[in-house]
C-alpha cells in the first residue's frame, strides 16, 4: 500500500474500474445481509408455526394441526434446502469468489489499496485548510 491513497500513479479508468468493482462487492455484501435476514426470519416463522400447531392442537383442531405439522413445519424453502444451506452455498460459491476477485484486482492493480476512487473524491471535494475537511490518515494535505 502506498502512503498517498489517491494513487496518482494509476490512470482514471483503472481507478473507476476498481471503484465500480468495489461498489459491486458492497452491493453483494448488502445482498448477503438480506439473505441472512431471510434465513433468520424463515427460522423464526417456522418456530412460530410450531407454536401455532401446538395451540391449534390444544384447542381441539387436531386435523388442521396435524396437516400443518406434517406438511409445513420443517419444510424445505426451496427444493432440497433449508435456508442455512442456501446461505452456506452462497458464501462458499459466490460471496467468497467475489471477495477474492476484488482482493486480486486491488492487489494486481493498486498494490492492495482500497477505496482509491473515494480517496480521490475526498481530495477533490474537501475544502483544504477548513475544519472537518482534513485530509486524514494516508492522504497528503
Amino acid at each position: 500500500m502506498t502512503n498517498d491513497r489517491t494513487r496518482p500513479d494509476l490512470d482514471d479508468i483503472t481507478v473507476e474500474g476498481l471503484g465500480t468493482l468495489s461498489e459491486a462487492l458492497e452491493t453483494i455484501e448488502q445482498a448477503r445481509g438480506l439473505l441472512y435476514g431471510f434465513h433468520q426470519l424463515t427460522g423464526k416463522a417456522d418456530r412460530l408455526l410450531q407454536d401455532a400447531v401446538e395451540q391449534l392442537r390444544k384447542a381441539g383442531h387436531t386435523a388442521l394441526a396435524d396437516d400443518l405439522d406434517r406438511d409445513l413445519v420443517g419444510r424445505n424453502v426451496i427444493a432440497d434446502r433449508w435456508t442455512f444451506q442456501i446461505v452456506e452455498d452462497f458464501d462458499a460459491n459466490y460471496w467468497s469468489a467475489f471477495r477474492d476477485f476484488d482482493a486480486r484486482a486491488r492487489d494486481e492493480l493498486a498494490g492492495g489499496d482500497r477505496h482509491v476512487l473515494e480517496a480521490r473524491m475526498k481530495q477533490a471535494e474537501r475544502t483544504k485548510g477548513h475544519p472537518r475537511h482534513e485530509a486524514g490518515p494516508a492522504l497528503d494535505e
